[in-house]
C-alpha cells in the first residue's frame, strides 16, 4: 500500500550531505517526493510502499552522513500527493523563527586528501579542495539558511564544471557551498616586507615554475597570488624554504592565522615566543598523522581517534620517555599538543615541508609550530591586512587567502583522561573550532520551554531590536518580528564565553579568551553580534557573573538599566556547578566541588575552594577551604611569592626553618607584605585552592616568575614526574597521610551569615603546608613532596563528599573548576569517589575551567525563572 509522510528532521543538518544522503536513500527504497532544506532543519516529503517508508525513516535516524547530527525526527501521515520522482528542492527562503543548526567546521576528508595529491585529478594541489563531508562552515556563514550565497563564498562564481558537481545529487560536491578550483575559486598569496632578509628577493617574481608576479601593496608590503596550481606551489615552495630556513610564517587557516615554524629548530621557536610575547607557555605542534605522532608521544587508541576527529582539536599527549624535544617547545611539562592538518593548504604545507626534510637527510618526521596568530591576550587575526600589521614583526612573510573568515575561531584542545571505572573520557581544554557552536541540551520541566528563556515582561521585541542594533550595526536590517527573543548569558573574565539559550538550546560561543583589554572586549561583542545575527536572536534576558568588575557583567548589566530587562547575577562557583548539572541532566541535590583560582563570593571575599550543595536553582555554602590573605591582590597571580609569604603568615609557618629560603628570595617584599597584611592593605581573602597549589610551587622553588596563567601550578604537577596515573592510593608510606592532611573544623557564625556566604565547615590546609616544609627541611625531594601534597587535596576531595553523604544523604559529586584540569587531582578523585560508592559527574562538552560559566550561568536563570513561573 502507497503512503505518504511529511518528515520533519532538526539537529545538525545543513552543510553536512543530508539532502543528497536522502536523496540516495529515496532512490534505494523507491521513494517518491522532495527533500528541502528550511530554516528550522530539513523537511521531506515522501510517498512509498509502507514497509520501504519505514526502511527510509531508520536509515534517516541510523546512517546519517558521519558530520551530521540527527536530534528528532517527527512524522505524520499526509495525504499522497502522486509524485512520480524524488528531487531536491531550493531552501524555504520564508521567514521561520526558529533556525537550523549547522555543521562546524571540518577536516578535509580522506576523499578530498586523496584528490589533492593526484597528479590526474582536477584539483590536484588546489589549496582549497573540500566536497560536502567537509571544509568550513562556521567561520565563512553569513547568514542562514546554509546556501553560497550567504556565506563568504559567494564572491566566487562557480566555472561550470563545479556548478554540475554542485547540480549533480549523486556527486560527492553536491550542494558543498565552497565547492571551487583553481578556474573559480578562492587562491593563495604569498606576502612579504621587501626589507625583511629572509624573504623573497627580486628574483622570485621570475623564478621557478608559472611564472609568479608580484605588486606591492600601499603599506610597502609586496604580494604574489598563486593563481593556477604552478603559482600557488611556488607560493608553498617559498613558505617552505622560509621554515626550513628558520623563519616564522603567518598561514591562514579556518578561524583565523597560525604563526608556523620548524618545531625542531630551538632558534626559530624562540624568535616566535619573544615576537608573540609568550612567556614559557607551552607551544602547539602538527604532524602528518598518528604514527608520525608516536614518534614523540605515547598515543592510546582513544588518544588516536580524537586526533582523527573531523574537528581536528589540539590533543594533549604524554611525551615518550627519552625523547628530546627543541628548548621552547613545552619545556618541563610531560605533555605535549599536537593536532593533524585541518585544511588543504596544512596538508600542502606539511607534506612539502616533509620532503624537503627529506632532501636535507633529516630523518624524523616534520614537525610544525602550529600557535594562534595574534599577540599575547589579543584576539587571533583573521584578515590579510591586519596580519601584516600584527604579525609582520613575528612572521617574515604571510601566506594569506581572498576567502574571508567571518567568525574568528581558535583551535580547540582536548586531552583524553581516566575517568575511573567509565574508562578512558575525553576533557575538553578548550571548546573552539570544530566544536563551537554546537548547541548543548538544557533540559526544562516547564511546559512551555520558550517560557523559561523569555519572561512575560519582556521588553516588546521592537525595543530590544533597535536598542541591540545601536550596540551592533551589522544586525541592522533584521525585522524585529523575525527575532527570537531569549536569554543570553555573559560568561566571565577569563577563558571566556558566551551563551544564548534558544528553547531547550544552549548555543556556547566559541572560546573568546581573556576580556582584559579592550581588543578582546571587542572580539567578544563581535562574536556576540554574529551570533545574534547568524541565529535571529535577541536578548530578552540576562545573567552574568556577580563580580562587579568583570567586563562581560559590567556590559550586562548596563544593557539591562538601558533596555529594562530582567538580570540574573550568578555567582561563580554555583555557575561551575550548575554548568555540571546542567550537561550531566542531574535533577536533585549534588555536592558541587568548585576549585578554581579566582571568583567572586557571597561575602565580598575571593572564593575558589568551595563545596556547595547546589541544584540548578540555588546552594548553600556547605564547606570552604580557610581564608588566607593576598598582599598585594592580583600581583600574588603573577608573584606567587607573594601568595607563599600570605600562606606562611596565615598558617604561622614564617618561623619554619624551610621558610627562610621563601622569606630571602622576597627581600624587602618580605617586610611590605608583612605590613600590607598586618594594616589590611590592597589584601583580600581567599579560599582559593588554586592559590594554595601557586604557593606551593613557590616555597619548593618551582616556579617563583610566571610567565602565564596558572604556571606556577601547572609546574608544580609536572613536577611529579610520569608515575602520576591513579593507582588506587593516595599515599607514598604509612603515616604521611596524618602529616599531609587538610583538617576540618566547624566554622563560626555571625548574627549575619546566611547559608550562601558562611559555610558549616572549614578545610584547614595548615597541616599540609607544615608536612610540605618539614620535607623540604628533611631533604624529600620536591617529586615526592608535590605528590604527596596534591593527594592531601584528592583526600579532601573524597572527604567533602563523605560528609555531605552523611549529613544530608547527597551521594552524587560535581566537580568543576580550573584545578580540574589537573590531570592528578581530576583522575584521582574519580578513582577514589567512585571507590567510595558515590556518583560523580564532571563536565563533558565544556571545560571544567571557566570557560563553562556562562552555560552555568544560563542553568541557574531558566531554573530559577521557572520557580518564579510556577509560585
Amino acid at each position: 500500500m502507497i503512503e505518504a509522510l511529511d518528515i520533519h528532521v532538526t539537529g545538525i543538518v545543513q552543510g553536512v550531505g543530508f539532502r543528497p544522503f536522502v536523496y540516495r536513500m529515496a532512490k534505494k527504497y523507491l521513494i517518491n517526493g522532495w527533500v528541502l532544506n528550511a530554516a528550522d532543519g530539513v523537511n521531506i516529503h515522501a510517498e512509498g510502499e509502507s514497509r520501504l517508508l519505514d526502511e527510509f525513516v531508520i536509515e534517516l535516524s541510523e546512517n546519517a552522513p558521519a558530520a551530521a547530527q540527527v536530534k528528532e525526527i517527527e512524522l505524520k501521515e499526509v495525504p499522497l500527493q502522486d509524485f512520480d520522482s524524488f528531487e531536491i528542492r531550493f531552501s524555504d527562503d520564508a521567514a521561520v523563527q526558529e533556525t537550523t543548526l549547522v555543521s562546524a567546521d571540518l577536516a578535509t576528508c580522506d576523499d578530498c586528501a586523496v584528490e589533492l595529491f593526484n597528479p590526474n585529478d582536477r584539483r590536484f594541489r588546489y589549496p582549497f579542495i573540500n566536497c560536502t563531508n567537509c571544509g568550513p562552515r562556521f567561520t565563512i556563514i553569513d547568514a542562514l539558511p546554509y546556501d553560497r550565497a550567504s556565506t563568504s563564498m559567494k564572491d566566487f562564481p562557480m566555472c561550470e564544471r563545479c556548478a554540475a558537481e554542485y547540480a549533480d545529487p549523486l556527486d560527492r560536491r553536491f550542494h558543498a557551498q565552497p565547492d571551487a578550483c583553481f578556474e573559480c575559486g578562492p587562491h593563495l598569496s604569498l606576502a612579504w616586507r621587501p626589507d625583511c632578509e629572509a624573504t623573497p628577493g627580486e628574483d622570485f617574481p621570475t623564478r621557478g615554475a608559472g611564472g609568479v608576479s608580484s605588486d606591492e601593496l600601499p603599506d610597502g608590503w609586496r604580494i604574489a597570488w598563486g593563481k593556477t596550481r604552478e603559482t600557488s606551489d611556488a607560493l608553498i615552495a617559498r613558505a617552505v624554504e622560509l621554515l626550513c630556513a628558520g623563519q616564522v610564517v603567518a598561514v591562514k587557516g579556518l578561524g583565523g592565522f597560525h604563526l608556523v615554524c620548524d618545531a625542531r629548530n630551538a632558534e626559530a621557536i624562540a624568535r616566535l615566543r619573544e615576537g608573540k610575547r609568550r612567556g614559557g607557555k607551552p607551544f602547539a605542534v602538527m604532524m602528518t598523522n598518528a604514527e608520525a605522532a608516536r614518534s614523540v608521544c605515547e598515543v592510546t587508541p582513544e588518544e588516536e581517534k580524537a586526533l582523527s576527529d573531523p574537528a581536528r582539536p589540539i590533543v594533549l599527549l604524554k611525551k615518550r620517555q627519552g625523547v628530546a624535544l627543541a628548548a621552547g617547545l613545552a619545556d618541563k611539562l610531560p605533555e605535549l599538543g599536537v593536532m593533524l592538518p585541518t585544511t588543504p593548504v596544512q596538508l600542502l604545507l606539511l607534506h612539502d615541508f616533509a620532503r624537503a626534510l627529506e632532501q636535507m637527510g633529516v630523518p624524523e618526521p616534520p614537525m610544525l609550530v602550529m600557535t594562534s596568530g595574534n599577540i599575547h591576550d589579543e584576539p587571533i587575526v583573521t584578515d590579510d591586512a591586519e596580519a601584516r600589521g600584527e604579525l609582520g614583526g613575528i612572521a617574515c612573510a604571510v601566506l594569506g587567502n581572498d576567502r574571508a573568515i567571518l567568525s574568528r575561531y581558535d583551535d580547540s584542545v582536548v586531552r583524553i583522561i581516566s575517568a575511573g571505572s567509565a574508562g578512558a573520557a575525553v576533557q575538553m581544554i578548550r571548546r573552539a573550532r570544530g566544536f563551537a557552536p554546537v548547541p548543548l541540551k538544557l533540559a526544562r520541566t516547564s511546559a512551555n520551554p520558550e517560557a523559561a528563556a523569555v519572561p512575560e515582561d519582556a521588553a516588546a521585541p521592537e525595543a530590544i531590536g533597535a536598542a541591540c542594533h545601536e550596540d551592533s550595526p551589522e544586525t541592522a536590517g533584521h525585522e524585529a518580528a523575525a527575532v527570537a527573543l531569549v536569554l543570553f548569558a555573559a560568561g566571565s573574565e577569563q577563558k571566556s564565553t558566551f551563551a544564548f539559550v534558544r528553547g531547550s538550546e544552549a548555543f556556547v560561543s566559541q572560546h573568546v579568551g581573556d576580556l582584559e583589554n579592550a581588543e578582546a572586549f571587542d572580539a567578544w561583542l563581535d562574536a556576540k553580534s554574529r551570533f545574534e545575527k547568524l541565529f535571529e536572536l535577541r536578548a530578552a534576558r540576562l545573567a552574568c557573573d556577580a563580580h562587579p568588575e568583570y567586563l562581560a557583567s559590567k556590559w550586562a548589566r548596563e544593557q539591562a538599566r538601558k533596555l529594562n530587562i530582567p538580570l540574573v547575577e550568578v555567582q561563580h562557583h554555583h555557575a561551575h556547578i550548575a554548568s555540571v548539572i546542567g550537561e550531566n541532566g542531574l535533577s536533585g541535590a549534588v555536592c558541587g566541588i568548585a576549585f578554581d583560582g579566582t571568583g567572586f563570593g557571597a561575602d565580598g571575599s575571593i572564593w575558589g575552594g568551595e563545596v556547595l550543595l547546589a541544584n540548578a536553582q540555588a546552594y548553600e555554602r556547605f564547606a570552604n577551604f580557610a581564608y588566607v590573605p593576598m598582599p598585594g591582590g592580583a600581583a600574588c597571580v603573577k608573584n606567587p611569592l607573594r601568595m607563599a609569604y600570605g600562606v606562611l603568615w596565615e598558617f604561622d609557618l614564617l618561623e619554619h626553618p624551610a621558610a627562610k629560603r621563601v622569606l630571602d628570595v622576597l627581600g624587602e617584599q618580605a617586610e611590605l607584605c608583612d605590613q600590607m597584611i598586618e594594616r589590611g592593605l590592597n589584601t583580600p581573602m581567599t579560599s582559593s585552592v588554586g592559590r594554595l597549589f601557586d604557593a606551593a610551587s613557590a616555597i619548593l622553588g618551582i616556579c617563583e616568575h610566571p610567565t602565564y596563567e596558572s604556571e606556577a601550578a601547572v609546574l608544580l604537577e609536572a613536577a611529579l614526574g610520569p608515575a602520576a596515573s591513579p593507582d588506587g592510593g593516595s599515599t607514598d608510606e604509612a603515616g604521611v597521610n596524618s602529616r599531609y592532611s587538610i583538617a576540618i573544623t566547624k566554622n563560626t557564625a555571625t548574627p549575619k551569615s546566611t547559608a550562601q556566604d558562611t559555610s558549616v565547615l572549614l578545610f584547614d590546609a595548615a597541616p599540609t603546608f607544615k608536612a610540605l616544609l618539614d620535607d623540604m627541611q628533611a631533604g624529600i625531594p620536591a617529586a615526592t613532596i608535590a605528590r604527596r601534597f596534591h593527594s592531601a587535596f584528592v583526600e579532601a576531595i573524597v572527604n567533602a563528599a563523605k560528609l555531605a553523604y552523611s549529613v544530608y544523604g547527597v551521594s552524587t559529586v560535581a566537580l568543576s573548576g580550573g584545578v580540574f584540569m589537573n590531570r592528578f587531582i581530576i583522575e584521582h578523585a574519580l578513582a577514589a569517589l567512585q571507590d567510595e560508592g558515590f556518583t560523580v559527574a564532571v563536565n563533558r562538552e565544556l571545560p571544567p575551567n571557566d570557560g563553562c560559566i556562562s552555560y552555568g550561568q544560563a542553568v541557574i536563570a531558566c531554573a530559577q525563572d521557572e520557580i518564579t513561573r510556577n509560585e
